[in-house]
């Protein structure tokens, strides 16, 4: 009676179809999005999210305090436009002083390749021929700078760079409309991710200036260049944010364009995601701020948008407003720092709850020994000791089993006819020599959790991206080059696979026979680090094997 080797066959199965479906299902829905997206690339002055816009390019919020102008859509590169230059420690961001638009950023401390290849500074905003990826933000509303045309500022000169001895550095775009002088500013840190976007409003005037504050992110349903295809991992790409009913809500392109998102809350934010990087706006965290997600019409483009409470200055009088843009790595500490709930874009699915705890673990490991390849393979050891009584529970059900296989042959040759008298001459034999059919199941299964959550920690953790561990392994986030790991990982569960009892049932018995195959080629599109991984598991799985089989012997003796 073989069926809790059927339930465990059946669950790493599974799990297996599960990854699978998990690689490949966002390469076919960007490949299904590219198919059918519209002609090339036209920026239109109306896509700015202004609430007071009444066609299709625009946020579509009902904001009843706004005004209500139509725009006409004008190419961009008709207009005049003055690009500056800021850079700090960490990061390199162009600004159009047309609209004061952050138009590309690149991060210094991280490149698109390995050094050694050439690698230059990622760039995660950029906006050329090929793609369109920008944060654009301004004034709307009755005293809108960005109603019937973007904004043209001002700035005295074309490149910062912060100084060593600088903490922070003020980029001053400036603008005077009808007597009222508005300085755009962004304001960096040394060595932060994170811009503070400005407006400084003086009123010379006698009555009084009303705007809301919006920020955009516009970008195409492109993947990153240098993203992973096949069958590698294909990590989560889409837009997210923070909703009343829920922290953490992702709707990807396909999603957007079936319908517009809306909705609004005290504080929140909103993002764009990709692997190890994302890009987000966080307003002010004790303001009512309106959000919405959305596809422009007939175009390969989407607004992901906020808009803030209005700013109210009165006549003769000053008055700010500030918002966060976020650029860079997908750092939980940082990212909850910035906003509540913000470090949920480091996605470790339903079992956040384990993986958690699994990556400061693997953290407070790598601050003490300094390689993260060797991080992976002590958090390994360490959650193997943890889960070792469970372990061995199941390891000492399944060497019981093995042990009774020769006595299941010769029962099923004497009843394999007769299933009423095989079940009952089984379950004797089962009572007899103290064996839970059960036993070697159901602590396994309640290790999943934990090996599942361990593998979405390596998955996300932007720490292992072109992070070296030994030898030719220079990037734990890419496969291995010469397909080593794999290789040894498949060996080693076969050697495993020898060491436990193997299915009476002759169908069960060959696919058990194939697994260490197809996993092996499926291993060899996984990053090193979650090979490496899965092939330490199954070394200590070994070992622990032999010890159990080693103390049941002695306790025969």
């Amino acid at each position: 009676m073989d069926w809790q080797k059927t339930v465990l066959i059946a669950g790493m199965a599974i799990v297996a179809w599960m990854l699978v479906i998990q690689w490949n299902q966002f390469q076919d829905a960007q490949q299904e999005m590219l198919l059918a997206s519209a002609p090339p690339i036209t920026n239109y002055l109306s896509d700015t999210g202004a609430a007071t816009i009444v066609n299709d390019y625009n946020l579509d919020l009902e904001l009843p305090t706004l005004e209500q102008p139509v725009l006409i859509p004008q190419k961009e590169e008709n207009l005049q436009r003055n690009l500056i230059t800021a850079k700090n420690n960490v990061i390199e961001v162009v600004i159009d002083t047309l609209g004061g638009d952050i138009v590309s950023a690149k991060l210094l401390k991280h490149l698109d390749k390995m050094p050694n290849e050439g690698g230059k500074p990622l760039a995660i905003l950029e906006r050329n021929n090929q793609s369109t990826y920008i944060a654009k933000s301004g004034l709307i509303g009755p005293n809108a700078t960005d109603s019937k045309e973007r904004p043209q500022f001002s700035s005295s000169i074309n490149r910062y760079e912060i100084q060593d001895n600088q903490e922070e550095m003020n980029v001053d775009l400036t603008l005077n409309v009808n007597g009222v002088r508005i300085v755009k500013r962004f304001q960096f840190s040394s060595n932060s991710y994170d811009i503070s976007v400005q407006y400084l409003i003086n009123n010379l005037t006698n009555v009084e200036f009303n705007a809301n504050f919006y920020g955009q992110i516009k970008r195409d349903s492109l993947p990153p260049s240098g993203s992973s295809s096949g069958l590698g991992a294909q990590p989560y790409l889409g837009a997210a944010l923070r909703e009343p009913e829920k922290n953490y809500a992702k709707y990807d392109f396909g999603d957007i364009a079936e319908e517009t998102v809306k909705t609004s809350l005290v504080g929140g934010w909103i993002t764009m995601v990709q692997h190890y990087f994302i890009s987000a706006w966080v307003p002010p965290g004790n303001e009512k701020n309106t959000y919405s997600l959305k596809k422009m019409k007939d175009q390969d483009m989407y607004l992901m948008s906020f808009v803030g409470e209005p700013i109210i200055v009165g006549a003769g009088q000053s008055g700010s407003y500030e918002a966060i843009f976020y650029v860079g790595p997908k750092d939980q500490e940082v990212l909850s720092n910035l906003a509540e709930y913000l470090d949920l874009t480091v996605d470790y699915g339903f079992l956040w709850m384990v993986g958690k705890p699994i990556f400061f673990a693997m953290k407070a490991i790598h601050g003490v020994i300094g390689n993260w390849g060797w991080s992976i393979i002590l958090l390994t050891l360490l959650i193997k000791l943890i889960l070792f009584p469970l372990s061995a529970a199941s390891l000492k059900s399944m060497a019981k089993m093995r042990n009774l296989q020769p006595e299941m042959a010769r029962l099923k040759e004497l009843y394999g006819d007769d299933r009423q008298k095989m079940s009952q001459e089984t379950m004797s034999l089962y009572k007899k020599e103290k064996v839970n059919p059960a036993g070697g199941c159901f602590p396994m299964l309640l290790q999943m959790p934990v090996f599942l959550s361990l593998y979405w920690v390596l998955l996300e953790s932007v720490e292992i991206r072109h992070a070296p561990w030994i030898l030719w392994i220079q990037d734990l986030s890419a496969k291995d080059p010469y397909f080593i790991l794999p290789l040894v990982m498949g060996a080693s569960m076969f050697l495993m696979q020898k060491m436990q009892p193997m299915p009476t049932d002759p169908m069960q018995a060959k696919i058990m026979q194939f697994m260490p195959i197809g996993f092996t080629f499926l291993f060899m599109t996984f990053p090193s680090g979650l090979v490496l991984y899965w092939t330490v598991n199954n070394l200590l799985s070994m070992a622990q094997q032999w010890y159990v089989n080693s103390q049941l012997i002695n306790k025969k003796k």
